[in-house]
């Protein structure tokens, strides 16, 4: 008897609505999310010529201020550089970092927060000039390479080169802006980041982009992704299922403009999410809805990386890895169920 009462009251916790959580209840006092970004990578986040800010990880914190306050315009940007993310993060200064952000253990488990999900699958690669002649990364012994301080990209580079008995000089910067500048002017002879943001540098950046070439190499595994304080399970269950339902929407077929055609599906699948059948909304102490909203407000997955890195933008990203799993890639949500 003691066993099945155990039982009974386990069954009992599990399926009682979730607490609302002290961030989520900050965030609904303040009506908007903080969200910290880049001080500007286009394609990821930056303020455009009206300040509006743009980006894959910008549409991350509208979808999530659309699921939370029913509104996407409803967040407050902090731009932020790689040495102050963490602490603004630590220090409650943004509810969420959505910031091109590496995932790795040691930020994970050392720094007092919890990385939800992989929004962008990259790799650490350089650029250098046509000129040259340099083909691949194993031809740059000796050279003075420009890296970004406080930045996963400074230690790889390292690892990198010690791995294959070659000697460089890297050239640190702590701002982003310094360390493009000082590789155009040619005060280095390589220029070392993600191969997505060297995409954009050299679009965007050289003042002539055909002079310049990625290298083939990608020396690194760069999993990007939104990150949130320890200690508020209920906020880490949002953030996390919400990144979540943007890719699950795209394996489903639910875009932008289908989202109310599609409630008179008969697939459960698709019920479930759009709030129509089961309440999915109550286990994370958000309306039925929320996820509806979510993509009503940015769109699904492949429409957020199309718009802001991919064939729709200027840096015509290929899908590569951050395909979904039944289309050659390794994006892959867990059931909404």
């Amino acid at each position: 008897m003691p066993r099945i009462k155990a039982a009974l009251a386990a069954l009992a916790f599990i399926s009682t609505p979730a607490l609302a959580g002290k961030t989520l209840d900050a965030i609904k006092a303040k009506g908007q999310i903080a969200c910290g970004v880049s001080t500007g990578v286009i394609g990821f986040s930056a303020a455009d010529s009206q300040g509006q800010w743009k980006g894959l990880d910008v549409d991350v914190c509208k979808a999530l201020a659309a699921a939370v306050l029913g509104d996407a315009n409803k967040v407050r940007w902090v731009p932020l550089s790689s040495q102050q993310r963490f602490t603004a993060l630590q220090s409650g200064e943004v509810d969420i970092l959505s910031r091109n952000t590496t995932w790795s253990l040691t930020r994970d488990a050392a720094l007092g927060l919890h990385f939800t999900a992989v929004t962008y699958y990259d790799g650490q690669g350089f650029m250098v000039a046509k000129k040259s002649k340099v083909t691949s990364a194993k031809q740059l012994k000796n050279a003075e390479i420009c890296v970004q301080s406080g930045t996963t990209t400074e230690k790889n580079l390292s690892d990198y080169f010690r791995a294959q008995g070659i000697k460089v000089k890297p050239v640190v910067f702590d701002k982003f802006e310094a360390s493009i500048k000082a590789f155009f002017s040619g005060r280095c002879q390589a220029y070392t980041t993600d191969a997505s943001a060297l995409a954009f540098i050299r679009s965007k950046e050289a003042p002539t982009p055909d002079d310049y070439v990625v290298l083939p190499e990608i020396i690194s595994k760069e999993p990007l992704g939104p990150a949130v304080r320890r200690g508020d399970d209920e906020w880490f269950a949002i953030v996390k299922w919400t990144i979540n339902a943007l890719i699950e929407a795209e394996e489903l077929g639910i875009t932008q403009a289908k989202v109310d055609g599609l409630k008179a599906s008969p697939d459960p699948a698709i019920q479930r999410f759009l709030g129509v059948g089961e309440d999915l909304g109550k286990s994370l102490g958000l309306n039925r809805e929320w996820a509806a909203r979510a993509v009503k407000a940015v769109g699904n997955y492949g429409e957020i990386f199309n718009r802001n890195v991919g064939a729709d933008s200027p840096l015509k990203l290929p899908r590569g890895l951050n395909a979904q799993w039944n289309h050659g890639g390794i994006l892959y949500a867990p059931p909404l169920r």
